[in-house]
Protein backbone atom coordinates (compact mmCIF):
# COMPACT_ATOMS: atom_id res chain seq x y z
CA UNK A 1 0.00 0.00 0.00
CA UNK A 2 1.26 3.54 -0.76
CA UNK A 3 -0.13 5.43 1.93
CA UNK A 4 2.57 4.60 5.32
CA UNK A 5 0.44 4.23 7.83
CA UNK A 6 2.79 4.33 10.66
CA UNK A 7 3.36 7.95 10.18
CA UNK A 8 0.51 8.39 12.12
CA UNK A 9 1.35 6.50 15.61
CA UNK A 10 1.81 10.04 17.42
CA UNK A 11 -0.79 11.62 16.07
CA UNK A 12 -1.53 14.28 18.65
CA UNK A 13 -5.35 15.77 18.08
CA UNK A 14 -5.24 19.11 19.76
CA UNK A 15 -0.86 19.34 18.50
CA UNK A 16 -1.99 18.71 14.82
CA UNK A 17 -5.10 20.29 14.70
CA UNK A 18 -3.05 23.56 16.05
CA UNK A 19 -0.25 23.01 14.17
CA UNK A 20 -2.56 22.75 10.53
CA UNK A 21 -4.49 25.84 11.73
CA UNK A 22 -1.54 27.79 12.09
CA UNK A 23 0.32 26.90 8.71
CA UNK A 24 -2.74 27.21 6.98
CA UNK A 25 -2.62 31.19 8.17
CA UNK A 26 1.20 31.62 7.16
CA UNK A 27 0.15 29.91 3.88
CA UNK A 28 -2.34 31.92 2.13
CA UNK A 29 -0.66 35.09 1.90
CA UNK A 30 2.30 32.87 0.02
CA UNK A 31 -0.51 31.19 -1.91
CA UNK A 32 -1.84 34.20 -2.80
CA UNK A 33 0.99 35.95 -3.68
CA UNK A 34 2.59 33.01 -5.66
CA UNK A 35 -0.50 32.57 -7.52
CA UNK A 36 -0.30 36.15 -8.90
CA UNK A 37 3.78 36.05 -9.10
CA UNK A 38 3.22 33.08 -11.61
CA UNK A 39 0.66 34.64 -14.18
CA UNK A 40 -1.95 31.52 -13.31
CA UNK A 41 -4.13 33.87 -11.04
CA UNK A 42 -4.46 33.55 -6.76
CA UNK A 43 -6.70 30.66 -7.28
CA UNK A 44 -4.62 28.37 -8.74
CA UNK A 45 -2.20 28.98 -5.61
CA UNK A 46 -4.39 28.57 -3.56
CA UNK A 47 -5.55 25.07 -4.91
CA UNK A 48 -2.04 24.50 -5.08
CA UNK A 49 -1.48 24.83 -1.88
CA UNK A 50 -4.33 23.08 -0.84
CA UNK A 51 -3.84 19.72 -3.51
CA UNK A 52 -0.05 19.47 -2.96
CA UNK A 53 -0.47 19.94 0.82
CA UNK A 54 -3.27 17.15 1.27
CA UNK A 55 -1.53 14.36 -1.39
CA UNK A 56 1.42 15.28 -0.21
CA UNK A 57 1.24 14.66 3.36
CA UNK A 58 -1.42 11.71 2.67
CA UNK A 59 1.35 9.46 0.35
CA UNK A 60 4.68 11.61 1.84
CA UNK A 61 7.76 9.87 3.55
CA UNK A 62 8.31 12.15 6.40
CA UNK A 63 5.87 13.11 9.76
CA UNK A 64 5.48 16.87 9.75
CA UNK A 65 6.74 17.74 6.07
CA UNK A 66 4.18 21.27 4.94
CA UNK A 67 4.33 20.99 1.08
CA UNK A 68 2.93 23.82 -0.69
CA UNK A 69 4.11 26.17 -3.52
CA UNK A 70 7.02 27.60 -3.00
CA UNK A 71 9.41 30.43 -4.37
CA UNK A 72 11.40 28.50 -6.29
CA UNK A 73 8.79 26.12 -7.75
CA UNK A 74 7.06 29.32 -8.90
CA UNK A 75 9.82 30.91 -10.39
CA UNK A 76 10.40 28.10 -12.71
CA UNK A 77 6.48 27.60 -13.48
CA UNK A 78 6.41 31.34 -14.19
CA UNK A 79 9.00 30.93 -17.54
CA UNK A 80 6.51 27.33 -18.50
CA UNK A 81 3.44 29.52 -18.24
CA UNK A 82 5.13 32.16 -20.51
CA UNK A 83 6.90 30.20 -22.92
CA UNK A 84 3.62 27.98 -23.23
CA UNK A 85 0.96 30.82 -23.53
CA UNK A 86 3.83 32.55 -26.52
CA UNK A 87 3.75 28.87 -27.81
CA UNK A 88 -0.20 28.65 -27.89
CA UNK A 89 -1.93 31.37 -26.54
CA UNK A 90 -5.07 28.97 -27.24
CA UNK A 91 -3.80 26.06 -25.12
CA UNK A 92 -0.92 27.32 -23.34
CA UNK A 93 -2.43 27.51 -20.00
CA UNK A 94 -3.58 23.61 -20.21
CA UNK A 95 0.37 23.16 -21.31
CA UNK A 96 1.34 25.13 -18.34
CA UNK A 97 -0.44 22.24 -16.28
CA UNK A 98 0.57 19.58 -18.52
CA UNK A 99 4.34 20.26 -17.93
CA UNK A 100 3.24 20.01 -14.17
CA UNK A 101 1.65 16.56 -14.74
CA UNK A 102 4.85 15.37 -16.02
CA UNK A 103 7.22 16.77 -13.10
CA UNK A 104 4.49 14.82 -10.72
CA UNK A 105 5.39 11.78 -12.50
CA UNK A 106 8.73 12.07 -12.79
CA UNK A 107 9.08 12.51 -9.10
CA UNK A 108 6.99 9.23 -8.82
CA UNK A 109 8.92 7.32 -11.06
CA UNK A 110 12.35 8.54 -9.31
CA UNK A 111 10.66 7.42 -5.64
CA UNK A 112 9.67 4.07 -7.40
CA UNK A 113 13.08 3.84 -8.60
CA UNK A 114 14.67 4.54 -5.06
CA UNK A 115 16.74 7.06 -6.18
CA UNK A 116 15.78 9.78 -3.37
CA UNK A 117 19.01 9.77 -1.85
CA UNK A 118 20.92 10.65 -4.66
CA UNK A 119 18.67 13.79 -5.02
CA UNK A 120 20.40 16.30 -2.92
CA UNK A 121 24.41 14.64 -3.75
CA UNK A 122 25.39 18.01 -4.78
CA UNK A 123 28.04 20.64 -3.89
CA UNK A 124 26.61 23.21 -1.42
CA UNK A 125 28.23 26.35 -3.99
CA UNK A 126 25.97 24.70 -6.82
CA UNK A 127 22.57 24.86 -4.48
CA UNK A 128 23.30 28.33 -2.92
CA UNK A 129 24.15 29.27 -6.30
CA UNK A 130 20.91 28.00 -7.98
CA UNK A 131 18.86 29.11 -4.78
CA UNK A 132 20.53 32.59 -4.80
CA UNK A 133 19.59 32.71 -8.65
CA UNK A 134 15.93 31.66 -8.06
CA UNK A 135 15.64 34.37 -5.78
CA UNK A 136 16.99 37.00 -7.95
CA UNK A 137 15.10 36.04 -10.51
CA UNK A 138 11.81 36.22 -8.13
CA UNK A 139 12.66 39.76 -6.96
CA UNK A 140 13.40 41.02 -10.74
CA UNK A 141 9.90 39.24 -12.05
CA UNK A 142 8.14 41.01 -8.60
CA UNK A 143 9.24 44.87 -9.86
CA UNK A 144 7.19 45.61 -12.52
CA UNK A 145 4.09 44.74 -9.68
CA UNK A 146 5.71 46.64 -7.24
CA UNK A 147 5.93 49.65 -9.12
CA UNK A 148 2.00 49.19 -10.25
CA UNK A 149 2.14 47.73 -13.50
CA UNK A 150 1.64 44.57 -15.30
CA UNK A 151 4.32 41.90 -15.43
CA UNK A 152 6.04 42.88 -18.92
CA UNK A 153 6.74 40.00 -21.10
CA UNK A 154 10.06 38.23 -21.81
CA UNK A 155 10.59 37.48 -17.98
CA UNK A 156 13.92 38.64 -16.30
CA UNK A 157 15.29 40.50 -19.39
CA UNK A 158 12.18 41.84 -20.28
CA UNK A 159 11.61 43.44 -16.97
CA UNK A 160 15.34 44.60 -16.74
CA UNK A 161 14.48 45.91 -20.37
CA UNK A 162 11.26 47.60 -19.25
CA UNK A 163 12.81 49.17 -16.13
CA UNK A 164 13.09 52.52 -17.37
CA UNK A 165 9.69 52.70 -18.58
CA UNK A 166 8.52 51.57 -15.32
CA UNK A 167 10.28 53.87 -13.52
CA UNK A 168 8.97 57.14 -15.41
CA UNK A 169 5.62 55.46 -15.04
CA UNK A 170 5.25 54.46 -11.57
CA UNK A 171 1.72 54.66 -9.66
CA UNK A 172 2.75 56.05 -6.78
CA UNK A 173 -0.45 54.65 -4.60
CA UNK A 174 0.84 50.88 -5.87
CA UNK A 175 4.42 51.70 -4.95
CA UNK A 176 3.09 53.39 -1.49
CA UNK A 177 1.25 49.95 -0.56
CA UNK A 178 4.04 47.79 -1.73
CA UNK A 179 7.23 49.79 0.56
CA UNK A 180 4.10 49.43 3.65
CA UNK A 181 4.28 45.91 3.07
CA UNK A 182 8.05 45.51 3.29
CA UNK A 183 7.85 47.95 6.07
CA UNK A 184 5.58 45.43 8.10
CA UNK A 185 7.49 42.13 7.39
CA UNK A 186 10.63 43.22 8.28
CA UNK A 187 10.01 45.44 11.13
CA UNK A 188 6.82 44.02 12.77
CA UNK A 189 8.57 43.71 16.40
CA UNK A 190 9.58 40.40 17.34
CA UNK A 191 7.49 39.29 20.05
CA UNK A 192 4.60 40.13 17.90
CA UNK A 193 6.02 37.21 15.36
CA UNK A 194 5.83 34.57 18.41
CA UNK A 195 1.63 34.83 17.47
CA UNK A 196 0.95 35.65 13.92
CA UNK A 197 3.09 35.52 10.82
CA UNK A 198 4.19 39.07 9.67
CA UNK A 199 2.67 37.82 6.23
CA UNK A 200 -0.84 37.65 7.57
CA UNK A 201 -0.22 41.12 9.60
CA UNK A 202 0.60 42.30 6.13
CA UNK A 203 -1.58 41.09 3.79
CA UNK A 204 -4.58 42.47 6.30
CA UNK A 205 -3.33 45.76 7.57
CA UNK A 206 -2.32 46.89 4.39
CA UNK A 207 -5.04 45.96 2.59
CA UNK A 208 -7.28 47.76 4.87
CA UNK A 209 -5.46 50.65 4.49
CA UNK A 210 -5.54 50.66 0.95
CA UNK A 211 -9.82 50.71 1.22
CA UNK A 212 -9.43 53.38 3.55
CA UNK A 213 -7.01 55.56 1.82
CA UNK A 214 -7.93 54.63 -2.44
CA UNK A 215 -10.66 53.79 -4.75
CA UNK A 216 -11.07 50.68 -6.35
CA UNK A 217 -9.53 52.40 -9.70
CA UNK A 218 -6.50 53.71 -7.99
CA UNK A 219 -5.18 50.62 -7.09
CA UNK A 220 -5.33 46.88 -8.91
CA UNK A 221 -6.74 43.98 -6.73
CA UNK A 222 -7.35 40.49 -6.85
CA UNK A 223 -10.68 41.00 -7.88
CA UNK A 224 -13.33 38.20 -7.28
CA UNK A 225 -12.05 34.11 -7.08
CA UNK A 226 -14.28 31.11 -8.16
CA UNK A 227 -15.43 29.63 -5.09
CA UNK A 228 -16.33 26.51 -6.78
CA UNK A 229 -14.21 23.24 -6.93
CA UNK A 230 -11.35 23.48 -9.55
CA UNK A 231 -12.42 22.30 -13.05
CA UNK A 232 -9.98 19.09 -14.66
CA UNK A 233 -7.63 20.67 -16.75
CA UNK A 234 -6.90 17.94 -19.34
CA UNK A 235 -3.24 17.12 -20.47
CA UNK A 236 -2.74 18.89 -23.72
CA UNK A 237 0.29 18.16 -26.34
CA UNK A 238 1.89 20.53 -28.84
CA UNK A 239 4.36 18.19 -31.17
CA UNK A 240 6.47 21.73 -32.10
CA UNK A 241 6.95 22.04 -27.87
CA UNK A 242 6.78 18.84 -26.81
CA UNK A 243 10.36 17.77 -25.74
CA UNK A 244 10.36 21.35 -24.17
CA UNK A 245 7.33 20.35 -22.49
CA UNK A 246 9.28 17.25 -21.14
CA UNK A 247 12.49 19.14 -20.33
CA UNK A 248 10.20 21.23 -18.25
CA UNK A 249 8.42 19.01 -16.42
CA UNK A 250 12.09 17.53 -15.31
CA UNK A 251 13.49 20.25 -14.72
CA UNK A 252 10.46 21.43 -12.52
CA UNK A 253 10.62 17.74 -10.76
CA UNK A 254 14.23 17.87 -9.94
CA UNK A 255 13.56 21.15 -8.46
CA UNK A 256 10.98 20.07 -6.49
CA UNK A 257 12.50 16.60 -5.31
CA UNK A 258 15.74 19.00 -3.91
CA UNK A 259 13.58 21.34 -2.41
CA UNK A 260 11.75 19.04 -0.61
CA UNK A 261 14.58 16.68 0.37
CA UNK A 262 16.67 19.41 1.88
CA UNK A 263 13.56 20.94 3.75
CA UNK A 264 13.09 17.10 4.98
CA UNK A 265 16.30 17.01 6.40
CA UNK A 266 15.67 20.06 8.27
CA UNK A 267 12.36 18.32 9.72
CA UNK A 268 14.17 15.33 10.79
CA UNK A 269 16.86 17.61 12.62
CA UNK A 270 13.54 19.27 14.93
CA UNK A 271 11.96 16.06 15.80
CA UNK A 272 14.44 13.50 15.85
CA UNK A 273 12.80 11.64 13.59
CA UNK A 274 14.33 10.20 9.85
CA UNK A 275 11.91 10.09 6.52
CA UNK A 276 11.86 7.95 3.75
CA UNK A 277 13.43 9.49 0.90
CA UNK A 278 11.72 7.74 -1.61
CA UNK A 279 8.54 7.54 -0.41
CA UNK A 280 8.41 11.26 0.31
CA UNK A 281 8.99 11.53 -3.66
CA UNK A 282 6.14 9.61 -4.75
CA UNK A 283 3.94 11.40 -2.33
CA UNK A 284 5.40 14.77 -4.51
CA UNK A 285 4.92 13.54 -7.25
CA UNK A 286 1.00 12.66 -6.64
CA UNK A 287 0.54 15.60 -5.37
CA UNK A 288 1.74 17.83 -8.10
CA UNK A 289 0.12 14.83 -11.02
CA UNK A 290 -3.04 16.20 -8.65
CA UNK A 291 -2.11 20.03 -8.73
CA UNK A 292 -1.27 20.17 -12.55
CA UNK A 293 -4.60 17.73 -13.12
CA UNK A 294 -7.17 20.57 -11.11
CA UNK A 295 -5.06 23.64 -12.10
CA UNK A 296 -2.89 23.99 -9.05
CA UNK A 297 0.78 25.87 -8.67
CA UNK A 298 3.19 22.87 -8.55
CA UNK A 299 4.81 22.51 -4.66
CA UNK A 300 7.90 20.90 -2.87
CA UNK A 301 8.91 20.86 0.96
CA UNK A 302 8.37 24.56 2.73
CA UNK A 303 10.95 25.28 4.89
CA UNK A 304 9.06 28.13 6.70
CA UNK A 305 5.73 26.11 7.14
CA UNK A 306 7.13 23.17 8.38
CA UNK A 307 9.16 25.02 10.99
CA UNK A 308 6.39 27.08 12.31
CA UNK A 309 4.06 23.22 12.11
CA UNK A 310 6.55 21.46 14.33
CA UNK A 311 6.61 24.73 16.61
CA UNK A 312 2.84 24.76 16.96
CA UNK A 313 2.96 21.28 17.98
CA UNK A 314 2.34 19.22 14.66
CA UNK A 315 3.48 15.65 15.30
CA UNK A 316 2.01 13.76 12.22
CA UNK A 317 0.59 13.93 9.00
CA UNK A 318 -2.93 15.06 10.17
CA UNK A 319 -1.46 18.54 10.66
CA UNK A 320 -0.80 18.95 7.14
CA UNK A 321 -4.26 17.23 6.22
CA UNK A 322 -5.71 19.72 8.56
CA UNK A 323 -3.54 22.72 7.32
CA UNK A 324 -5.32 22.01 3.39
CA UNK A 325 -8.83 21.16 4.64
CA UNK A 326 -8.76 24.55 6.48
CA UNK A 327 -7.51 26.47 3.11
CA UNK A 328 -10.05 24.83 1.49
CA UNK A 329 -12.56 25.87 3.57
CA UNK A 330 -11.35 29.63 2.74
CA UNK A 331 -11.87 28.96 -0.36
CA UNK A 332 -15.09 27.58 -0.62
CA UNK A 333 -16.28 29.60 1.81
CA UNK A 334 -14.90 33.03 2.27
CA UNK A 335 -13.24 34.23 -1.29
CA UNK A 336 -15.10 37.57 -1.45
CA UNK A 337 -12.83 38.53 1.48
CA UNK A 338 -9.82 38.03 -0.59
CA UNK A 339 -11.09 40.26 -3.89
CA UNK A 340 -9.92 43.77 -2.19
CA UNK A 341 -6.40 42.52 -1.45
CA UNK A 342 -4.27 44.96 -3.71
CA UNK A 343 -1.78 43.39 -5.84
CA UNK A 344 1.02 45.16 -4.63
CA UNK A 345 0.53 43.91 -1.40
CA UNK A 346 1.07 40.46 -2.72
CA UNK A 347 4.39 41.67 -5.16
CA UNK A 348 5.55 42.94 -1.65
CA UNK A 349 5.16 39.55 0.14
CA UNK A 350 6.52 37.38 -3.52
CA UNK A 351 9.74 40.03 -3.18
CA UNK A 352 10.20 39.24 0.60
CA UNK A 353 10.45 35.73 -0.41
CA UNK A 354 12.89 36.52 -2.84
CA UNK A 355 15.49 38.46 -0.40
CA UNK A 356 14.57 35.84 2.00
CA UNK A 357 15.76 32.75 -0.78
CA UNK A 358 19.30 34.56 -1.47
CA UNK A 359 22.03 32.77 0.41
CA UNK A 360 23.02 35.30 2.51
CA UNK A 361 25.21 33.40 4.85
CA UNK A 362 27.52 32.24 1.88
CA UNK A 363 27.41 35.57 -0.07
CA UNK A 364 28.64 37.44 2.64
CA UNK A 365 31.29 34.80 3.35
CA UNK A 366 31.84 34.15 -0.23
CA UNK A 367 35.15 35.86 -0.19
CA UNK A 368 36.46 34.11 2.71
CA UNK A 369 36.93 30.80 1.22
CA UNK A 370 38.14 28.90 -1.71
CA UNK A 371 38.37 30.59 -4.37
CA UNK A 372 37.23 27.75 -6.67
CA UNK A 373 33.68 27.50 -4.45
CA UNK A 374 32.86 31.19 -5.03
CA UNK A 375 33.25 30.93 -8.72
CA UNK A 376 30.84 28.05 -9.00
CA UNK A 377 28.59 29.77 -7.11
CA UNK A 378 28.61 32.82 -8.83
CA UNK A 379 28.72 31.47 -11.97
CA UNK A 380 25.93 29.29 -11.31
CA UNK A 381 23.71 32.31 -9.77
CA UNK A 382 24.32 33.93 -13.46
CA UNK A 383 23.58 30.73 -15.61
CA UNK A 384 20.65 30.61 -13.17
CA UNK A 385 19.22 34.34 -13.59
CA UNK A 386 20.29 34.65 -17.72
CA UNK A 387 20.11 31.43 -19.24
CA UNK A 388 18.25 28.00 -17.86
CA UNK A 389 18.48 26.64 -14.17
CA UNK A 390 18.93 22.97 -15.55
CA UNK A 391 22.07 24.17 -17.80
CA UNK A 392 23.06 25.93 -14.52
CA UNK A 393 22.90 23.19 -11.80
CA UNK A 394 24.45 21.06 -14.86
CA UNK A 395 27.57 22.73 -15.52
CA UNK A 396 28.17 23.64 -11.81
CA UNK A 397 27.95 20.07 -10.82
CA UNK A 398 29.79 19.15 -13.56
CA UNK A 399 32.91 21.74 -12.71
CA UNK A 400 32.47 20.96 -9.00
CA UNK A 401 32.78 17.14 -9.57
CA UNK A 402 36.22 17.55 -11.77
CA UNK A 403 38.07 19.23 -9.64
CA UNK A 404 37.39 17.08 -6.40
CA UNK A 405 38.05 14.74 -8.81
CA UNK A 406 41.13 16.47 -9.39
CA UNK A 407 42.15 17.19 -5.40
CA UNK A 408 41.10 13.18 -4.82
CA UNK A 409 43.13 11.96 -7.53
CA UNK A 410 46.11 14.04 -5.77
CA UNK A 411 45.18 12.46 -2.52
CA UNK A 412 44.90 9.10 -4.77
CA UNK A 413 48.49 9.25 -5.89
CA UNK A 414 49.80 9.06 -2.74
CA UNK A 415 48.29 5.60 -2.01
CA UNK A 416 49.86 4.15 -5.19
CA UNK A 417 53.50 3.29 -4.26
CA UNK A 418 56.07 1.15 -5.98
CA UNK A 419 59.72 0.03 -4.14
CA UNK A 420 62.45 -2.57 -4.72
CA UNK A 421 64.36 -2.02 -1.97
CA UNK A 422 63.08 -1.69 1.70
CA UNK A 423 62.28 1.98 2.81
CA UNK A 424 59.63 3.99 4.69
CA UNK A 425 57.21 4.23 1.70
CA UNK A 426 55.90 0.99 2.52
CA UNK A 427 55.66 -0.59 6.03
CA UNK A 428 57.50 -4.01 6.53
CA UNK A 429 58.31 -6.90 8.50
CA UNK A 430 61.46 -7.72 9.43
CA UNK A 431 61.50 -10.39 7.27
CA UNK A 432 59.86 -8.75 4.59
CA UNK A 433 62.50 -6.26 4.28
CA UNK A 434 65.25 -8.70 3.92
CA UNK A 435 63.60 -10.36 1.03
CA UNK A 436 63.44 -7.38 -0.48
CA UNK A 437 67.39 -6.83 -0.22
CA UNK A 438 68.02 -10.35 -0.91
CA UNK A 439 66.16 -9.77 -4.03
CA UNK A 440 69.11 -6.90 -4.80
CA UNK A 441 66.37 -4.59 -6.78
CA UNK A 442 64.97 -7.05 -8.95
CA UNK A 443 61.34 -7.68 -7.21
CA UNK A 444 59.28 -4.67 -7.07
CA UNK A 445 56.99 -4.19 -4.55
CA UNK A 446 53.33 -2.65 -6.19
CA UNK A 447 51.44 -1.41 -2.97
CA UNK A 448 47.87 0.08 -3.42
CA UNK A 449 45.75 1.72 -0.23
CA UNK A 450 42.27 2.82 -0.13
CA UNK A 451 39.60 3.56 -2.55
CA UNK A 452 40.53 3.56 -5.94
CA UNK A 453 38.69 4.97 -8.35
CA UNK A 454 39.93 6.25 -12.07
CA UNK A 455 41.86 9.51 -10.95
CA UNK A 456 44.59 6.97 -9.63
CA UNK A 457 45.19 5.61 -13.17
CA UNK A 458 47.44 7.89 -14.01
CA UNK A 459 49.80 7.04 -11.03
CA UNK A 460 49.20 3.45 -11.46
CA UNK A 461 50.50 3.96 -15.35
CA UNK A 462 53.48 5.79 -14.48
CA UNK A 463 54.77 3.18 -11.75
CA UNK A 464 53.89 0.21 -14.23
CA UNK A 465 55.50 1.64 -17.17
CA UNK A 466 59.22 0.96 -14.81
CA UNK A 467 58.06 -2.76 -14.92
CA UNK A 468 60.40 -4.14 -17.98
CA UNK A 469 63.20 -3.39 -15.39
CA UNK A 470 62.28 -6.74 -13.14
CA UNK A 471 62.44 -9.83 -12.87
CA UNK A 472 59.48 -10.55 -10.57
CA UNK A 473 56.25 -7.94 -9.33
CA UNK A 474 54.09 -8.44 -6.07
CA UNK A 475 51.19 -6.88 -6.75
CA UNK A 476 49.53 -6.35 -3.22
CA UNK A 477 45.80 -4.98 -2.70
CA UNK A 478 45.50 -6.33 0.83
CA UNK A 479 44.40 -2.49 1.58
CA UNK A 480 41.79 -1.84 -1.27
CA UNK A 481 38.84 -1.87 0.00
CA UNK A 482 37.20 -1.45 -3.72
CA UNK A 483 38.13 -0.33 -7.16
CA UNK A 484 36.37 0.60 -10.30
CA UNK A 485 36.89 -0.28 -13.29
CA UNK A 486 39.06 2.43 -14.77
CA UNK A 487 41.80 1.42 -12.20
CA UNK A 488 40.70 -2.75 -13.11
CA UNK A 489 41.91 -1.57 -16.88
CA UNK A 490 45.32 -0.17 -14.98
CA UNK A 491 45.84 -2.60 -13.36
CA UNK A 492 45.18 -5.48 -15.91
CA UNK A 493 47.80 -3.10 -18.33
CA UNK A 494 50.25 -3.19 -15.76
CA UNK A 495 50.13 -7.13 -15.44
CA UNK A 496 50.02 -7.74 -19.21
CA UNK A 497 53.22 -4.97 -19.53
CA UNK A 498 55.21 -7.45 -16.95
CA UNK A 499 53.99 -11.23 -18.56
CA UNK A 500 55.15 -9.68 -21.84
CA UNK A 501 58.36 -8.49 -20.29
CA UNK A 502 59.21 -12.14 -18.73
CA UNK A 503 58.51 -10.63 -15.47
CA UNK A 504 56.32 -13.03 -13.01
CA UNK A 505 53.50 -11.78 -11.35
CA UNK A 506 52.38 -12.25 -7.95
CA UNK A 507 49.21 -11.45 -6.12
CA UNK A 508 48.17 -10.65 -2.31
CA UNK A 509 44.09 -9.70 -2.86
CA UNK A 510 42.69 -10.88 0.59
CA UNK A 511 39.03 -8.95 -0.49
CA UNK A 512 36.92 -10.69 -2.81
CA UNK A 513 35.30 -8.35 -4.78
CA UNK A 514 38.53 -6.96 -5.70
CA UNK A 515 39.81 -10.24 -6.87
CA UNK A 516 36.52 -11.02 -8.82
CA UNK A 517 36.66 -7.14 -10.76
CA UNK A 518 39.96 -8.64 -11.96
CA UNK A 519 38.92 -12.11 -12.63
CA UNK A 520 36.28 -10.72 -14.58
CA UNK A 521 38.62 -8.97 -17.34
CA UNK A 522 39.69 -12.37 -17.49
CA UNK A 523 43.72 -11.08 -17.86
CA UNK A 524 43.94 -13.62 -14.86
CA UNK A 525 43.57 -16.55 -16.63
CA UNK A 526 46.92 -15.95 -18.08
CA UNK A 527 48.97 -16.30 -14.84
CA UNK A 528 50.18 -19.42 -13.57
CA UNK A 529 48.01 -20.94 -10.64
CA UNK A 530 50.71 -20.43 -8.00
CA UNK A 531 49.95 -16.19 -8.80
CA UNK A 532 47.50 -15.61 -5.76
CA UNK A 533 49.68 -15.56 -2.74
CA UNK A 534 48.14 -16.24 1.16
CA UNK A 535 50.30 -13.05 2.27
CA UNK A 536 52.59 -10.72 1.08
CA UNK A 537 55.58 -12.14 2.83
CA UNK A 538 54.27 -15.73 0.81
CA UNK A 539 54.68 -13.71 -2.86
CA UNK A 540 57.72 -12.11 -1.90
CA UNK A 541 58.93 -15.56 -0.70
CA UNK A 542 58.11 -16.57 -4.09
CA UNK A 543 59.12 -13.87 -6.15
CA UNK A 544 62.77 -13.86 -4.65
CA UNK A 545 63.16 -17.82 -4.44
CA UNK A 546 62.18 -18.03 -8.49
CA UNK A 547 64.98 -15.11 -9.31
CA UNK A 548 67.28 -16.60 -12.10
Amino acid sequence: MIIDFSRFKDWNLLGDLFGGATTAIVSLPLALAFGVASGAGAEAGLWGAILVGFFAALFGGSTSLISEPTGPMTVIMTAVLTSMMAANPDHGLAMAFTVVMIAGLFQISLGYLKLGKYITLMPYSVISGFMSGIGIILIVLQLAPFLGHPSPAGGVMGTITALPHLLLNLHFSELFLGLLTLGVLFYLPKHWRKYVPPQLVALVAITLVSIILFSETDVRRIGLIPSGLPSIKWPHFEASVFMEMVIDGLVLGTLGCIDTLLTAVIADNLTRKEHDSNRELIGQGVANLTSGILGGLPGAGATMGTVVNIQSGGKSPLAAIARALILMFVVLGASQLISPIPMAVLAGIALYVGLNILDWSFLKRAHKVARSPTIIMYGVMALTVFVDLMVAVGIGVFIANILTIEKLSQLQSGDVKAISDADDDILLTEEEAELLDKADGQVLLFYLSGPMIFGASKAIAQHHNKIHNYKAVVLDLSAVPMMDLTISLALENAIKDAIDAKCNVYIYSPNGETTERLEKLGVLKRLPHNAFCESRQSALEQAVGNLV
